[in-house]
């Protein structure tokens, strides 16, 4: 009996569900590292904590410059832009030059991989469906 549980639990380990569930798993911690490195002196990730800048949790979805009570710059607010991975990776990317007049500091995040860390941490903040939420 004991080798086929030890066959059996190879099998669950190697399966590719398992497997992508545990990659994600490892995105999600290194997205949270790096926004907390990248992003957190400025955004909290949840409306329990104070920040400069509007709180990011359920950012994938809401549309640019809707957070209440936040004073967004008329560029930002006028957008009409709804935060979906692409936006939020060129956001990444170059603020400045995705959204002339907008009040954030240039942020600069040009890897593609950290950008899809952070996209993954910032998705696991999420209340949203993410069908519901397109590129």
């Amino acid at each position: 009996m004991r080798p086929v549980s030890y066959a059996l639990a190879l099998m669950m380990a190697a399966s590719p569900a398992l497997a992508d569930t545990k990659f994600e798993q490892i995105k999600i911690e290194a997205g949270a590292a790096l926004y907390d490195g990248e992003c957190r002196r400025c955004h909290a990730s949840d409306t329990d904590h104070e920040s400069y800048g509007p709180p990011l949790e359920n950012v994938l979805g809401r549309g640019a410059g809707t957070y209440p009570d936040y004073d967004y710059s008329i560029a930002l607010e006028a957008s009409g832009i709804v935060w979906t991975p692409a936006a939020l990776r060129a956001w990444m990317e170059d603020n400045t030059g995705f959204m002339p007049g907008t009040k954030m500091r240039h942020v600069g995040i040009e890897d593609r991989t950290v950008q899809d860390f952070i996209l993954a941490y910032l998705a696991s903040l999420s209340t949203r469906d993410p069908k519901q939420i397109s590129d």
